[in-house]
């Protein structure tokens, strides 16, 4: 009877070490979330439709579907935001 609670114990033991030592700091779940969110973020940003907003030569204006090759750009989603941005300040009246 001795020998199946020494086996009992040391597989409990066991069990209890085998844990400790394969659990993740409470930090590092932390940082795999906000990674994981982060990533989340960026493949739904990527997964919405835009167009792209670029001068070419003749600076003239240019709204296309696909991004300019060699030029600086800017990208802007084709759902505009709901409701009214108001940029700038106040008028001191």
């Amino acid at each position: 009877m001795r020998a199946v609670w020494a086996i009992v114990a040391g597989v409990s033991l066991g069990a209890g070490v085998a844990w400790w030592l394969a659990r993740e700091a409470p930090e590092k779940q932390v940082e795999k979330q906000q990674r994981a969110e982060q990533a989340a973020a960026a493949q739904a940003r990527d997964a919405r439709p835009s167009l792209y907003r670029w001068r070419d030569d003749a600076g003239v204006l240019q709204i296309t579907d696909k991004p300019p090759k060699g030029r600086p750009f800017e990208r802007i989603d084709r759902d505009p935001k709901r409701g009214i941005q108001v940029k700038g300040e106040p008028s001191g009246q």
